[in-house]
């Protein structure tokens, strides 16, 4: 959907922001740049709706070089969303939202019920927060207004320069998550630029990491974080890129252990045979957990002693999720579940399973294998 050529920008005091740079996005992908300041980032964005014209090379949206397309034109079917948001201060929200169907020749009214449907997707109730004007919301609720503005003409493409960096951290991962959602349901073609590693990590199908004016590397995120390609990009990824990886690396069966497993309608055990046991229901959905101290001083059937259980996740879930669990819950494990309504129960992940799943998930992207073929007993300790 995106390509560019061996796309320079030369400034006429000589400042190179972008360097023979090559690379494309493919259709319904999100693609993150990051990297520090004046490092050719935002240039790069802006090129693709000519808010920046290259020095030489070319760019091409859906197989068409944008050089020969009107500039407005162009950017009237691009999402464009700022971290200043840009709203107009003396129109209503539902005005902003429906300010380019309205320059497309929109009707009026059609206009009004597309901007409508579009504050209701980004949580925003057009019956509440509609006729409100900009200074009348919050920072979370402004850049709301500016995604739904940004995807009124149902773009093909979306471009994103650090649209959260102005909001709290809370307000800020609520909007990631939220746009995430967007995403996977609106699959649009995104550039994304920030500043931040872990946002790039979080939002990403794959990171772009810029030095001055190139990208030293461009792969998923989980590949990012097990393999820098250049020192460069360990650094800046960070010392503590390990920790960043366990937001990408989900919980797969095979990290699980199965401990003792009884039904809360059996009859009391005297022995578990383990310090604890995972209660099901008759259909195999996680119900609780009973302790062995329990089960032997206890009688009748495993329903009158068992314990709700609170530590759980479903299987996909990522590692990071699963170690604060662990730490919201005081436990020692956590039970995983599937992904269906009743949630069968899978088996636990332990402090040190997940750790094994870490290892192995580097592992396998370094060697470019299935996780399952890594064998741990080859894979260094240090």
């Amino acid at each position: 959907m995106i390509r560019f050529e061996h796309v320079t920008k030369r400034y006429p005091d000589g400042t190179t922001a972008v360097d023979d740079l090559s690379f494309e996005v493919a259709e319904g992908e999100l693609v993150t740049l990051v990297g520090p300041s004046g490092c050719g980032k935002t240039t790069t964005m802006k090129m693709v709706n000519r808010l920046v014209e290259p020095t030489s090379g070319r760019v091409f949206v859906d197989g068409h070089d944008i050089a020969g397309t009107d500039p407005v034109r162009l950017r009237r079917g691009i999402g464009y969303v700022i971290q200043q948001v840009g709203l107009f201060p003396h129109r209503t929200v539902l005005e902003n939202t429906a300010t380019v169907p309205h320059l497309l020749g929109v009707k009026r009214s059609a206009a009004r019920d597309r901007a409508a449907e579009l504050l209701d997707l980004v949580g925003l109730d057009p019956a509440v927060y509609g006729d409100r004007y900009p200074e009348q919301l919050s920072g979370g609720q402004r850049q709301r207004v500016g995604v739904a503005r940004a995807l009124a003409a149902d773009p093909p493409v979306l471009l994103m320069d650090e649209p959260f960096g102005a909001v709290d951290p809370v307000v800020r991962e609520r909007l990631q998550s939220e746009f995430l959602k967007l995403q996977s349901r609106m699959r649009k073609t995104v550039l994304f630029v920030t500043h931040d590693i872990e946002e790039a990590v979080r939002l990403g199908d794959r990171i772009a990491v810029f030095g001055q004016g190139r990208i030293e590397q461009l792969d998923a995120p989980a590949t990012v974080l097990g393999a820098p390609a250049t020192p460069y990009v360990a650094e800046f990824v960070g010392a503590d890129r390990g920790l960043k990886r366990l937001s990408v690396t989900p919980i797969e069966p095979g990290d699980l252990e199965q401990p003792p497993v009884v039904r809360l309608d059996d009859p009391l055990p005297r022995d578990l045979g383990a310090h604890w046991a995972v209660v099901l229901d008759a259909e195999g959905g996680l119900h609780g957990w009973i302790s062995a101290e329990q089960a032997g001083a206890g009688s009748g059937l495993v329903r009158d002693h068992a314990r709700r259980m609170e530590a759980w996740l479903p299987v996909g879930a990522s590692l990071k999720q699963a170690f604060a669990t662990m730490l919201q819950y005081d436990a020692g494990w956590i039970a995983v579940v599937d992904r269906e309504e009743k949630g069968r129960f899978l088996g636990v992940l332990t402090p040190a399973r997940l750790h094994e799943a870490l290892r192995r998930s580097t592992a396998a992207d370094a060697r470019d294998v299935a996780r399952g073929d890594v064998d741990l007993e080859t894979v260094s300790r240090r």
